[in-house]
């Protein structure tokens, strides 16, 4: 099969290897897209706990300085961005947006000396997510 842009043969690729190509790209754009999915659920959930006051949930966020006005306005910017995350358009803004807000999370577990893993998880799978459903997510050649 021959690879053409503006009508310039760029490459003869078999057919067999074009249909491979395919499947692993269908596979990881679905892949990419149930992490993105995912994720963003969890995040609106641990937003919903913290804006419910559900009491284990609170009192470890005033254990780390994060109580009353300060708790909805956190949940409020979590929600924001699993939104902005979720909806393809604003896509790479969300995770930006995202990976701010568990660096920030990260930063006030190690600042209290609590461990760090869940929220490095959950943003190392977001990372996971956007690059699987958009590879160029990591590309410095944009």
């Amino acid at each position: 099969m021959k690879v053409a842009h503006a009508g310039v043969v760029l490459k003869d690729i078999p057919q067999k290897a074009m249909s491979m190509r395919t499947h692993s790209t269908g596979v990881r754009f679905r892949a990419g897209n149930v992490l993105i999915y995912l994720l963003s659920f969890v995040l609106v959930a641990s937003a919903a706990t913290k804006l419910l006051q559900i009491q284990p949930v609170a009192s470890r966020m005033a254990a780390l300085g994060f109580y009353g006005g300060k708790l909805i306005f956190i949940s409020v910017l979590e929600i924001a961005s699993a939104f902005l995350f979720t909806y393809p358009r604003t896509r790479s803004f969300g995770l930006l947006m995202v990976s701010a807000y568990l660096g920030g999370a990260i930063a006030a577990h190690v600042g209290h000396d609590q461990p760090l893993f869940q929220p490095a998880i959950v943003l190392v799978l977001c990372w996971l997510g956007a690059w699987l459903r958009h590879p160029g997510t990591l590309s410095s050649t944009n």
